[in-house]
């Protein structure tokens, strides 16, 4: 009996086609998350690794798609092949088996190491154009969650000793932005 072929897809944000990405693979399942890849906080992945079993195949369209972290993508890769779950990329064309060699291994971490620096190049464009924005006057940052009528409420509600958490439900924020408007 040979295991499932199980297909992990992810995409950085909710209107992106997630369709091309293992178009045409023969797949038995597949898990899709659309969110960053930042870190490993991503609840399709977590099933992903959850439901692969002895003799399962995971592929993914590049590693950059698995993790976005070379640390991440190494235990990733390593604690599935350990179970005995094949991993396989088709970009960069390669598959894990757990007896893997030491040019494999190397492979691994450079390409990894590649998604890591992409990421923090990105990251570092993003910051610079937001600085570039703000200074000319063009980057307005996020709309406030509250009007002020409701923050207002909010601070004389949390003056008066309500609980925090009740509030924050009530008035659909996070307890975060909660302490920010009590500031």
């Amino acid at each position: 009996m040979t295991g499932k072929r199980v297909g992990y897809i992810r995409v950085s944000s909710t209107d992106q086609n997630t369709g091309r990405q293992l178009e045409g693979v023969a797949l038995d399942k597949t898990f899709t998350d659309k969110a960053s890849g930042k870190d490993v906080q991503r609840p399709q992945l977590k099933a992903a690794l959850e439901f692969l079993r002895e003799g399962d195949v995971l592929i993914v369209l590049s590693m950059d798609r698995l993790a976005r972290n070379l640390d991440d993508l190494r235990r990733i890769v390593l604690e599935l092949t350990a179970r005995g779950v094949q991993v396989q990329f088709i970009k960069e064309a390669m598959q894990f088996t757990g007896d893997d060699s030491a040019m494999s291994k190397l492979l691994l971490s450079v390409m990894g190491a590649f998604a890591e620096f992409e990421r923090s190049l990105l990251k570092e464009r993003q910051r610079e154009g937001i600085a570039m924005a703000k200074r000319e006057g063009v980057y307005k940052g996020r709309k406030p969650s509250l009007t002020p009528e409701r923050a207002g409420e909010l601070r004389a509600r949390i003056a008066a000793g309500e609980k925090k958490a009740s509030l924050a439900r009530e008035f659909g924020i996070s307890r975060e932005t909660l302490y920010a408007y009590a500031r």
